[in-house]
C-alpha cells in the first residue's frame, strides 16, 4: 500500500479537487483532508476506493504512448544497388546495428550487421551488393501506433518503421522503446 501523503501529490498531479475526490469516494472533504495530512488512519477498505480511483483518472489523463513518442526522426537508409563498402560506412557514421533498404521511397528489406558481417568475409565481397545480401523488410505502422504493442514487434525484427501516409518518417529500435519507457508503464506512462 501506498503512503497516505501520496495521496495528496497524486491527486494534485491530476488536477482533482479535495471535493471532488471525496464524492467519488463518499466521504466529507474534511475527512478526506484530514486523511492526506495524516491526523486519521482510513480504513482499509477507503484507502483502496481512494486508490482505485486515482488509478483510474491516471488511466484516463494520460495518453497511450505512441510510436511517434519512441521514434528516432533522423531516417538513415540504404539503396539496394548500394555497395557493401557503403553500407559499411553509414552504419559505422551514424553508430547503427541494422538499415532499412529502399528503392525509390519503397521499403525493399534490411541489412543487419551479422548479414553485413558474412557478406563481408566472403572472398567476392567487393562485387557483392546491398541486394545480394537482402533481409525481410522490418513492419511499417503508422504515427499513431501504440507503443503498448511494440515489444511483440520488437521481439521479432530489430526495428519498426514509421511513416505518415506512406512516407517514411522514422525507426523505432529495440533502445529507442527502452529509453522511451525508462522508468514508465507502458500502459499508463507517468504524467510530468
Amino acid at each position: 500500500m501506498e503512503p497516505l501523503p501520496e495521496v495528496r501529490r497524486r491527486r494534485i498531479a491530476l488536477g482533482i479537487s479535495l471535493g471532488e475526490l471525496a464524492r467519488a469516494i463518499g466521504r466529507s472533504d474534511a475527512t478526506l483532508s484530514r486523511i492526506e495530512r495524516g491526523q486519521i488512519r482510513p480504513s482499509y477498505d477507503l484507502v483502496q476506493r481512494i486508490f482505485s480511483y486515482l488509478e483510474a483518472q491516471e488511466g484516463l489523463a494520460t495518453p497511450k504512448l505512441t510510436v511517434a513518442d519512441l521514434m528516432s526522426r533522423s531516417l538513415t537508409t540504404v539503396e539496394s544497388s548500394a555497395s557493401l563498402a557503403t553500407a559499411a560506412q553509414r552504419m559505422e557514421a551514424g553508430g547503427f546495428s541494422q538499415l532499412p533498404v529502399v528503392d525509390d521511397g519503397r521499403v525493399v528489406g534490411s541489412l543487419s550487421e551479422g548479414a553485413l558481417l558474412r557478406a563481408l568475409a566472403q572472398p567476392d565481397a567487393r562485387r557483392l551488393r546491398v541486394r545480394d545480401v537482402l533481409e525481410t523488410a522490418y513492419p511499417v505502422v503508422d504515427e499513431g501506433f501504440r507503443a503498448d504493442l511494440l515489444p511483440p514487434l520488437l521481439g521479432r525484427y530489430p526495428a519498426v518503421l514509421v511513416a505518415h501516409r506512406g512516407e517514411l518518417r522514422g525507426i523505432v529500435t529495440k533502445s529507442d522503446l527502452i529509453r522511451g519507457l525508462r522508468g514508465t508503464s507502458l500502459r499508463r506512462p507517468s504524467a510530468s
